[in-house]
């Protein structure tokens, strides 16, 4: 089971980069209109923006499609086009109005929300199912012509006409629970999008963090915070509340819990920690990616990554008590940051970088002093190890080679590893026997951390240059 939640959270990140295009065009479209009222450029820029977020379903169902397709085949995005179509097209209001014979003024409102990520999601799982099912099928030969990948479409079709009316009877119930759910914390104000920060850090181990993104973040239960707040519609003050507070943390609260961590690594190992937090922290501040840091910590000193969730929980209820709001397309860095600036619905953004600073003091000291007082092993801190590799000091391709030999050799080499893929930041692998992998080994090239996700499924943090390791990796392989 949480190897199944661990690869949806990998392929929502296909569709989840597709934000940030939406992000810089309904911005520049807001900044010209915000200083001409009217203008045909800036209407049509806004128009190509708000067309990425109102098809958020249609882009989930393709990406996570492909995602969790065996071979990341092109059919695969088509069978997840093609069941979210069927699915979407089946339950939508007319098509309910006709099958009950009623007026599409009387239909239950939950089907004129059939358009959103909750069915994306859903559509893509299981057209990814039929495509790993049926994707190498061989027909009779009266039908060969639709045998192997033709197949999967078809087979998708087929699996979303039961999941129609399945969700026929069952939509509305789980959208009245998905509306309520989402009220219940909206009605907490302040103290809800506190609690939503506090989940969203806890679970980022699991992966879990995405099902509740899309609760709060995208229209699954009307919240649809992102979407709103890019579209410039909803309330100022309040449409950005479940954003706005993860500048601060991800700006500076981590790039100074980074540098604490490098004040307190042992001085033998300062260069090697050094290289690791400033890259880290970079990524943070500048594009709000936070895993690097943040899995360099979270498995080495829990009762810290704890402490940081708490931290952002009380971020996000300080921005949305002072009705501080801003949004983002990607991530809560520098980039989305800026372009929040041009957006009429943000409500003193300006005031979050004197909320950063603050909260950059406070995890400055209070990691310092936890890691200290307590001997957390945080980077640079571990025990020291009988092997210990050598700094590479090769550039560009080279390096990159060398830490992905040294990284395959920890997992046990051919004869150990079934299977590479990767995501945002980690290496995901899948192995035949755990007790031969070398984490030591592993972390010994300077990845942020090692994670262990099941019996055969580890996971190597590396960065946002993973990518590049995972080619090399790939070459030693053989592209087996």
């Amino acid at each position: 089971m949480m190897k199944a939640f661990q690869n949806l959270g990998r392929s929502l990140m296909l569709p989840v980069a597709v934000l940030p295009a939406a992000a810089i065009l309904a911005g520049i479209g807001n900044w010209i209109l915000g200083f001409w009222d009217g203008n045909v450029v800036g209407t049509f820029l806004l128009n190509a923006g708000t067309s990425i977020l109102d098809h958020l379903g249609m882009l989930f169902a393709v990406g996570i499609a492909i995602g969790l397709s065996k071979d990341k085949h092109g059919a695969a995005a088509l069978s997840g086009l093609v069941g979210f179509l069927v699915v979407t097209s089946l339950i939508s209001t007319n098509s309910v109005a006709g099958l009950l014979g009623i007026d599409v003024a009387d239909v239950n409102p939950a089907f004129a929300q059939n358009d959103n990520v909750f069915i994306g999601i859903l559509a893509g799982v299981i057209s990814a199912q039929m495509y790993n099912r049926f994707s190498g099928v061989k027909l009779p030969d009266a039908l060969a012509f639709f045998s192997g990948k033709r197949l999967a479409p078809i087979m998708s079709a087929a699996a979303m006409v039961v999941l129609a009316a399945a969700l026929f009877f069952i939509w509305p119930v789980v959208y009245t629970w998905l509306v309520s759910f989402g009220k219940l914390i909206s009605g907490l104000g302040a103290a809800g999008a506190g609690l939503y920060g506090f989940f969203n850090r806890l679970l980022i181990p699991t992966g879990l963090h995405h099902a509740l993104n899309s609760v709060f973040w995208f229209d699954v239960a009307g919240i649809n915070d992102i979407g709103k707040f890019l579209a410039s519609e909803g309330t100022k003050g309040i449409t950005g509340m479940y954003q706005a507070g993860f500048f601060p943390i991800m700006m500076f609260g981590l790039p100074a819990a980074a540098l604490a961590m490098y004040h307190t690594a042992k001085t033998k190992r300062k260069k090697q920690a050094a290289s690791l937090m400033l890259a880290a922290a970079f990524a943070a501040f500048f594009t709000g990616v936070t895993e690097p840091l943040e899995f360099s910590f979270m498995f080495l000193a829990p009762a810290l990554y704890l402490v940081h969730a708490a931290l952002t929980g009380l971020s996000l209820f300080i921005a949305a008590a002072f009705q501080w709001t801003s949004g983002f397309g990607f991530s809560a860095g520098f980039v989305d940051y800026t372009l929040s600036f041009i957006n009429p619905i943000a409500n003193k953004p300006y005031m979050l970088i004197l909320q950063g600073l603050v909260f950059a003091v406070i995890y400055y000291f209070l990691f310092r002093f936890l890691i200290v007082k307590f001997n957390l092993k945080t980077p640079g801190r571990e025990e020291d190890t009988a092997e210990n590799l050598e700094e590479d000091q090769a550039s560009g391709d080279d390096k990159f080679a060398s830490m992905a030999s040294n990284i395959y050799e920890g997992l046990g080499g051919d004869e150990n590893v079934d299977a590479v893929d990767y995501c945002t930041t980690r290496l995901r692998v899948e192995v035949k026997d755990m007790d031969k992998v070398d984490q030591g080994k592993i972390k010994s090239t300077g990845v942020p951390g090692v994670n262990v996700v099941g019996k055969h499924s580890i996971q190597v943090i590396v960065g946002t240059s993973v990518q590049f390791v995972a080619d090399e990796v790939n070459k030693i392989r053989g592209n087996k």
